[in-house]
């Protein structure tokens, strides 16, 4: 990757992580590289953010109701 198509992407992730930070998501720098990756390569948006949704919802359930 040139250097300033590097610096375009770092540029974006760093918006994009501020719009989460604002939203309150909890997804860090890495997850979100990964999900734009997957958006980019043509997975449903909505599809992700709906798995996501529902890890977090099993992460939140305690460990002896599982």
């Amino acid at each position: 990757m040139d250097p300033e198509a590097a610096r375009t992407s770092r540029e974006s992730l760093d918006l994009v992580f501020h719009m989460s930070n604002i939203l309150e998501t909890g997804l860090d720098r890495h997850t979100l590289s990964i999900l734009i990756a997957l958006c980019e390569m043509g997975l449903n948006p909505e599809s992700l953010a709906a798995i996501l949704k529902e890890l977090h919802r099993e992460s939140q359930v305690p460990f002896s109701s599982k």
